[in-house]
């Protein structure tokens, strides 16, 4: 290897004479001094008018570091490549597309005169290039390197601009792929649920590309964005006007708003230019006082793994300070501490001098000193500067994930070439191989080999996958800033390339720093106040959806978190409280045995039943008196068993509902009932019949006997058993849940299952009641002797205006109320035949039974 001479023009070079001879070099294309200076004129320090000086991002230095620290160690690891020395050129890629062109293709055919695709002169073999730092000089570098299949590792682009995409086999990345990024950037929003944000992108084609991806990707996670600003590389100002214009254009960057959070996307330019923004919104509030309580710095800065917080030496000299930076969170490029490049860098001293070309330009301006004894700087460099007491943001001695990315490119090239080795010492013997030279190695050879994975120093897998990109994922770091303008990175979290993507990310809250104008932490950031319990989120018209009016739930409906989108309903079991802000269980409703109105039914029939028992004990023992015989003994006993059965059967519609009592509650019911009212019917029908009977050359005669009562009693019976069986069969009742008809109630109810076969049970029972009135109505004057006739059609009328009360009330009830209303009617109507039929009877036994004789019977009414 020749030195090369150190200029703004020329590629610059750490002389080969670092290391023992090789044939092998890892060209290292390092974006280290592309900031060139242009003319400057500050009116403050007229000193510092620098033409010709470029202005050097001195934390870069690092990655040249991470460069010579891994190729130390692997030459001094004799396993990985045993006699063979790996060397490296190191060369200014610039920010310019010709200028990047003309330094790859001096990598490669650079002699005395520049001839491309020719090898001219002494030339070392170059097996790999590191670079760049940028997607644009990553592409330009690609387009040349892809050409001869030489392996590029890029070890800080991501996506390149939409149109220059880097498709090409020779390209590997040392980062992973950005979507990952992209999903991680929205899972930490959802996660501090920051709905309303800024974004800052670079002023290209990369910017644009990641809108196009993001802006729908954040929309479907119900995230808006305020505002995208363009980062510009140049500002024009030239009046007050022009100014205050732009003020109000960066206005909502740091305007006193509900903007809490900001994520900037690019790369080293794009903080470069919120550092200058910073310093126009102090001199905003200096020039104009209508803005001095209405700008605010507390922000959650996010930034992408690309952005580095990183100031030159004329920084130093305008007082930005980058504590306005403090508590942000950065996606970095995951990194470990190596072994033993801590001591390397407390190694660096300015003495390197004949050996680095790149330590005193660096160390002038990390320390804003000078090796000469130049009449514009008035502090020489000692060399007795230590590089531990620069701020992080000129120099860290942490190694960055950029560093980290550098040394694992060179072990990825090392190991390649370790397994190329191994493969060929299968083949040939151990004699021939005295040097890789002999070998002929082209760098194409090397691409079947780099997607083989291996260990770094670190314990670190490093392996590519098909696309050639590092598959690893992110750590989360949260910038801890201190008053002399230097930070540290605290690791909050990881971004898992692996994991599923609602969980991919991981973040430790506890210890993680906000910004110091915060008073509350995490903050708020939304378009709005969040909604409270109990309120949802009405869209403002002409507004991002993120932005919103905040509405009282509808009725039904709750909200029971903050910041809720809609309200939603209760599970059908639940209903909503007061407050509309959480659910409670609803109450069942069934006529329980222990409330009042079933204590009261089941006593009412109780003591119903003793009494129809009472009367038919009564009506047993004086079977074989005048009233007991007059009217038929046999219908009487079949009547008060009847009613002591319908008493009994009300009992059934108390208690939780079950199959069994479905079943049998209203079929018992109403089977019971039409036997009452066809004993009833019968009855009516004897006594019509045995007065017609009574007429001279009657045929009627024939017909008067117990034989037409039972047929009566029968046949009407069973005409109700059919309509029962065909609705047992068809469609029973079952027990049911009733959950809509009451707010806050589920009511147990006995679904009737066919309600057409229901209403026919009670049509019938009432057919039989109207039938049974008619005939009793009228033979109500008939001769005395047969004088019950009345009685039957007084109770008659009673049975049929309470079930023809029942029915509205039965329909405008619901729950335990319709099962009493049942009950009431059944008691009801079943008493007043007792009463009205039985009553008048018994008082002749009981209280006059001296009236109880067939004479009196004839001679006087009941």
């Amino acid at each position: 290897m020749h030195a090369l001479k150190c200029t703004r023009n020329d590629p610059v070079h750490i002389p080969h004479e670092w290391y023992e001879p090789g044939d092998l070099l890892i060209g290292g294309m390092v974006s280290l001094i592309h900031y060139l200076s242009r003319p400057v004129d500050f009116t403050e320090h007229p000193s510092l008018v620098l033409t010709e000086i470029p202005l050097v991002l001195t934390k870069f230095y690092q990655n040249i570091l991470a460069l010579v620290f891994a190729v130390d160690t692997i030459n001094d690891n004799p396993k990985i490549l045993p006699n063979v020395t790996l060397g490296f050129h190191i060369y200014d890629s610039y920010s310019d597309s010709k200028m990047t062109y003309r330094t790859t293709l001096d990598l490669l055919f650079k002699s005395n005169q520049f001839v491309p695709n020719y090898k001219c002169g002494i030339q070392e073999n170059i097996i790999g290039v590191i670079g760049g730092l940028s997607s644009f000089t990553s592409s330009r570098m690609a387009d040349i390197l892809g050409i001869y299949k030489i392996p590029q590792f890029s070890y800080g682009s991501f996506q390149p601009a939409v149109n220059d995409l880097i498709t090409g086999p020779s390209f590997y990345r040392m980062v992973p792929n950005e979507d990952l990024q992209y999903q991680g950037i929205v899972q930490l929003l959802l996660h501090f649920n920051w709905k309303w944000i800024g974004l800052i992108i670079k002023n290209d084609e990369s910017g644009e590309h990641f809108l196009k991806i993001m802006e729908p990707i954040l929309s479907r996670n119900g995230i808006c964005s305020a505002f995208t600003e363009r980062a510009v590389e140049y500002m024009h100002v030239a009046t007050i006007n022009q100014f205050k214009k732009y003020a109000e254009s960066i206005w909502p960057i740091f305007g006193v708003s509900n903007i809490r959070t900001v994520v900037i996307h690019g790369e080293i330019s794009s903080v470069m230019w919120l550092v200058c923004i910073i310093g126009s919104a102090r001199i905003i509030q200096g020039l104009f006082p209508e803005y001095k309580k209405r700008l605010s710095e507390a922000k959650v800065w996010i930034t992408t793994a690309q952005i580095d917080f990183t100031l030159h030496h004329l920084h130093k000299l305008i007082d930005i300070e980058i504590q306005v930076f403090h508590g942000a969170i950065s996606f970095s490029i995951h990194s470990k501490e190596l072994q033993g490049f801590q001591e390397f860098v407390h190694t660096i001293h300015p003495s390197w001098s004949e050996k680095d070309g790149f330590i005193k330009t660096f160390w002038a301006q990390a320390f804003s000193c000078s090796f000469s004894n130049s009449t514009f700087i008035s502090n020489p460099c000692t060399g007795e500067e230590r590089l531990e007491s620069l701020p992080a943001p000129f120099f860290e001695m942490s190694m960055t994930g950029h560093s980290y990315s550098v040394y694992n490119a060179v072990h990825a090239v090392a190991h390649s070439l370790h397994t190329l080795q191994s493969s060929r010492s299968s083949h040939r013997s151990m004699e021939a191989m005295d040097t890789l030279s002999h070998w002929n190695v082209e760098p194409w050879q090397l691409h079947s080999f780099i997607q083989i994975s291996f260990n770094n120093s670190a314990g670190d897998e490093i392996t590519f996958n098909e696309h050639g990109e590092l598959v690893a994922g992110f750590d989360i770091t949260n910038l801890v800033t201190f008053r002399n303008n230097s930070y540290v990175r605290k690791k909050v979290g990881r971004l898992e390339h692996q994991a599923h993507p609602s969980k991919k990310i991981i973040i430790k809250e506890d210890g993680m720093k906000w910004h110091r104008g915060f008073t509350q932490v995490p903050p708020l950031s939304v378009c709005n106040d969040i909604c409270h319990p109990g309120y949802g989120k009405k869209k403002k018209e002409g507004k991002k959806f993120c932005c919103y009016d905040c509405v009282q739930c509808p009725e039904g409906t709750i909200s029971n978190e903050k910041g809720e989108e809609t309200c939603v309903s209760c599970q059908e079991d639940h209903y909503p409280n007061r407050g509309q802000n959480q659910c409670i269980p609803k109450i069942p409703n069934f006529l329980a045995f222990d409330e009042t109105l079933a204590i009261i039914s089941t006593i009412s029939a109780l003591l119903l039943s003793l009494v129809t028992v009472l009367v038919l004990v009564i009506f047993i023992k004086h079977r074989d008196t005048a009233i007991v015989k007059a009217n038929n003994r046999s219908l009487t006993y079949i009547l008060l068993t009847s009613l002591l059965l319908c008493f009994l059967c009300s009992l059934l519609f108390l208690g939780k509902p079950i199959e069994a009592t479905c079943l049998l509650r209203q079929t018992a019911f109403g089977i019971i009932f039409s036997v009452a009212l066809s004993s009833i019917l019968a009855k009516t029908i004897s006594v019509v019949l045995a007065f017609m009977a009574t007429k001279p050359g009657s045929r009627m005669r024939n017909w008067v006997g117990k034989r037409l009562a039972y047929s009566t009693v029968l046949s009407c019976s069973v005409v109700q058993v059919v309509i029962c069986a065909l609705w047992l069969s068809t469609s029973p009742p079952f027990p049911d849940l009733d959950m809509h008809s009451s707010a806050e109630e589920i009511i147990l109810l006995c679904n009737e299952g066919s309600v057409l076969l229901f209403y026919c049970v009670l049509g019938y029972m009432g057919f039989l009641a109207i039938v049974s009135f008619i005939v009793a109505f009228l033979a109500r004057k008939l001769p005395d002797t047969f004088n019950e006739a009345k009685f039957i059609t007084f109770s008659m009328l009673l049975f049929c205006s309470v079930w023809i009360s029942f029915v509205p009330t039965y329909l405008s009830t619901q729950g335990k109320y319709m099962v009493a209303v049942e009950i009431f009617s059944i008691l009801a109507s079943s008493a007043g035949l007792l009463g009205c039929i039985f009553s008048p009877k018994c008082f002749v036994i009981l209280v006059t039974p001296e009236m109880n004789t067939r004479e009196q019977l004839i001679r006087k009414k009941i």
